[in-house]
């Protein structure tokens, strides 16, 4: 068996504060036993307007929240996905919302761009990534010692077709930053969706609390079985959470429900 953990973040719009908690928060994660280990998405930044972020981007391969990420990687001697950070785009005052794998080396090993936007208006209660954010356009998976890994990103959950296009996957990621509305009605049913279709674990790192622009995130950073069982969560606030990926499970899920052979489209 091997070892996950997601961290669940409220950051705030400073980056150094955000980074000092991530440090923190991953070293934890690693004293668990965790070989691999995910923070959730805008864990750099969630700055006081959306334009924030533009000004926090950095260029592929340079920057201190890339040299972090690194950094920690190797000195834990893990697997790292860096939730999502600001990454310069081809567009003025955009960025691209990026995730970005290290392996124990300190190597970045894998990038994901995020394909789908949020979009979202209740009431007084409306976000529009596209305004600051590039969408991406391919899927993307990199291979660990347990198998092969998807990326994904918070709003990306909503299109299973992304998934299924992520191939046969032992675990996929979903960092993200769940408004508390959209989370408590859909996060969990999503995510477990995601898990017992594709027969595998579903690893989720969110942002969960209130954060100093107002935003009210939905947490509830969760790790889910190829049976759709949430074996371990968080509801709210900053920690860390951690369990097994256990491929036996994994195959035996796949030998009783053979699904994934049985699709015709």
């Amino acid at each position: 068996m091997t070892k996950v953990a997601a961290i669940q973040m409220i950051s705030t719009p400073d980056v150094a504060t955000n980074i000092a908690t991530a440090r923190r928060l991953v070293a934890q994660a690693a004293a668990t036993g965790a070989t691999l280990v995910s923070l959730p998405e805008y864990w750099p930044i969630m700055g006081l307007q959306d334009t924030d972020k533009v000004d926090h981007a950095e260029h592929d391969g340079a920057g201190p929240i890339q040299d972090f990420m690194a950094g920690a990687a190797r000195e834990h001697g893990i697997w790292l996905a860096g939730g999502t950070l600001p990454l310069h785009s081809p567009s003025a005052g955009k960025v691209m919302n990026t995730t970005l794998v290290y392996n124990p080396q300190g190597e970045a090993v894998g990038r994901y761009d995020k394909i789908h936007l949020f979009g979202f208006q209740q009431g007084d209660e409306a976000y529009d990534e596209a305004r600051t954010i590039v969408p991406g356009a391919d899927v993307v998976t990199f291979t660990a010692p347990f198998g092969k890994v998807g990326l994904a990103v918070c709003y990306d959950l909503r299109f299973p077709e992304l998934f299924r296009a992520m191939g046969d996957c032992a675990l996929m990621l979903v960092p993200a930053a769940f408004t508390h509305t959209t989370g408590s009605a859909h996060w969990e049913v999503l995510l477990r969706a995601r898990a017992i279709e594709n027969q595998c674990y579903v690893l989720a790192a969110a942002q969960g609390g209130l954060h100093a622009n107002g935003r009210r995130t939905y947490g509830h950073s969760l790790l889910i079985d190829p049976w759709g069982t949430v074996t371990a969560m968080l509801e709210e606030g900053e920690g860390v959470v951690a369990g097994e990926i256990d491929q036996a499970l994994i195959d035996s899920v796949r030998a009783s429900l053979p699904a994934l052979r049985h699709r015709r489209m």
